[in-house]
């Protein structure tokens, strides 16, 4: 009888120290950078070990992260945003939890959860992260639409609530319509009765991405050529717009803000064109019109554990779960293939029309 125990024994040993192996012996692959630049040049793919969570953490396996432009201004060095180096890139991206440390109650393993704070690193297959620094989101949810959730859908609904008492039929007008927030923006005018009218660039296939805009719920799709020449606005087809929503700048700004109704506002949130907003000062003193800016990392910030967050998530997952909302068109990236997605999202063409998402397998 002693003689089984002490086999017993020695069996559970061998298990536990299998275990111990297997923990201490898994790793993790990331992307680092060390100094600001070229992310093709600066960024290296590293490994580090698997620590167990502390308390209040939870390991997460990394499912897909999106490669956004403010990430790699980010790793230029050219964004407000500067984690201390070494950082790991990646603002977003959806994972699992794998392990809860003991303290955490509130999740488990198999929840799917997305990143509440900006420059955690997402661009990595495992990462331990505080419980409160995490959504946790439905498994239905769609994996494109939980990897991009806290940016560009966030991005369109601040907007689209917070500047003008928008009502059913009112007019919404946009620049930049084919990029990830402004598909957010038609599809949530869409879903709230606004009407949009939507500008775009001209280029090669602009017939198939004019259909495209349209099927996710687009009015209007003008290129900036034809919005210089309509007449959609002075002959009433269409009210003028309330509310502009401005991501280029430039000439393009200006030519948007010459149809907004008198004690209109547009909002400005980026800059592709890497040109200034030039105001004339008749629209400021004769239209009355009111010229503001929006950073979605600064809000969320400044709105951390405010109710109006928290609505704002339940809503738009409740309309990307009920076919209301899709994610933008985007290409599934391999992690082994990160240059792939960091290559197409630095071009300064602003015409590549999909999310590039790194997928972890």
């Amino acid at each position: 009888m002693a003689s089984m125990s002490r086999k017993l024994v020695n069996v559970l040993r061998v298990q536990l120290n299998l275990k111990s192996c297997h923990r201490h012996n898994s790793s993790a692959s990331k992307l680092v950078y060390s100094e600001h630049g070229d992310p093709i040049k600066v960024i290296q793919r590293e490994t580090e070990p698997l620590a167990d969570p502390k308390s209040d953490e939870v390991l997460v396996k990394m499912l897909a992260s999106p490669v956004n432009p403010a990430d790699i201004n980010t790793i230029q060095g050219k964004y407000p945003v500067r984690p201390p180096l070494p950082a790991v890139p990646g603002n977003e991206g959806v994972g699992e939890v794998v392990r809860v440390g003991p303290g955490v109650t509130d999740l488990k393993e198999g929840d799917r959860v997305v990143p509440l704070v900006n420059a955690l690193g997402t661009w990595r297959t495992h990462t331990l992260l505080c419980k409160n620094n995490v959504l946790k989101v439905p498994k239905k949810l769609g994996l494109v639409e939980a990897a991009t959730l806290t940016v560009n859908p966030c991005t369109a609904y601040r907007m689209l609530r917070d500047f003008v008492d928008l009502k059913p039929g009112d007019t919404v007008i946009q620049n930049g319509a084919n990029s990830a927030c402004g598909q957010n923006v038609i599809q949530i005018c869409r879903a709230w009765g606004l009407r949009s009218v939507n500008i775009v660039r001209d280029r090669a296939g602009i017939d198939e991405l004019r259909g495209f805009l349209k099927d996710i719920g687009a009015n209007y799709v003008l290129t900036e050529e034809e919005l210089r020449k309509t007449d959609i606005f002075k002959s009433k087809e269409i009210e003028r717009p309330k509310l502009a929503l401005n991501c280029v700048g430039g000439q393009n700004a200006l030519e948007i803000l010459r149809h907004l109704q008198k004690g209109s506002t547009m909002v400005t949130y980026g800059g592709m064109s890497r040109e200034p907003v030039m105001i004339p000062t008749s629209a400021l003193i004769f239209k009355d019109l009111r010229i503001k800016g929006f950073w979605m990392t600064e809000w969320s910030k400044r709105n951390a554990d405010s109710i109006d967050r928290f609505e704002m998530f339940e809503e738009l997952i409740s309309m990307m779960t009920n076919n209301e909302l899709q994610g933008p068109a985007f290409k599934m990236v391999s992690f082994d293939q990160y240059k792939e997605a960091l290559m197409n999202t630095m071009t300064i063409k602003g015409m590549i029309g999909k999310k590039y998402i790194l997928e972890f397998k």
